[in-house]
């Protein structure tokens, strides 16, 4: 494996690019205000422009690491974030990361996630060198579900009581992609 970095990546529809400070209007006002959105996730619903800044902050201080991975997703004909998709944890020595991603919901059911999920799949796979990307959701959110198994990723386990988000204590459903997979789908 050899750490890249958050690099820009492209899709037919979608520009996937480091974050700025200058996208903390858009992404309160697209997704990290709306309670809808982050409702299975694991961070609260931002409470103020502010609050969207300093996570911002965070992060583009953090690309400088070559092991961080946060990606805006940015429709080419909007020019401004809609979501984001990141590594949100990995496992060095077994060469596996976790991917998580987010979306407003005014983009929900356009294939938008897939597409950038699939395409930062290709990233980390392809260039990166990971032997496995794993995702999981909350089983009362099946339509994260769906992103994965678009995105090729097979379903494993029902993890029980093994997560946490905004409504508490919950399932998780885990699915992974190898490699080898991977390349044999392409």
């Amino acid at each position: 494996m050899q750490h890249l970095g958050t690099k820009l990546l492209e899709t037919e529809r979608l520009i996937l690019r480091p974050f700025a400070l200058e996208d903390a209007d858009a992404m309160y006002r697209n997704w990290a205000s709306d309670p809808a959105v982050t409702k299975y996730l694991i961070w609260p619903t931002h409470p103020s422009p502010e609050a969207t800044a300093e996570v911002l902050t965070d992060w583009t201080e953090a690309y400088a690491k070559k092991d961080f991975y946060t990606w805006a997703i940015v429709p080419k004909i909007l020019g401004e974030p809609i979501g984001s998709i990141s590594v949100v944890s990995s496992h060095e020595k077994a060469q596996k990361a976790e991917i998580g991603y987010c979306i407003g919901k005014n983009w929900w059911h356009q294939g938008i996630t897939s597409e950038a999920m699939g395409r930062v799949m290709d990233y980390l796979f392809g260039e990166v060198g990971f032997n496995r990307l794993e995702a999981r959701h909350d089983p009362r959110n099946p339509y994260s579900g769906a992103v994965m198994k678009r995105c090729g990723m097979e379903y494993e386990a029902l993890l029980r009581q093994s997560s946490w988000n905004n409504q508490g204590i919950c399932d998780a459903c885990l699915y992974a992609l190898l490699a080898e997979d991977w390349k044999a789908q392409r």
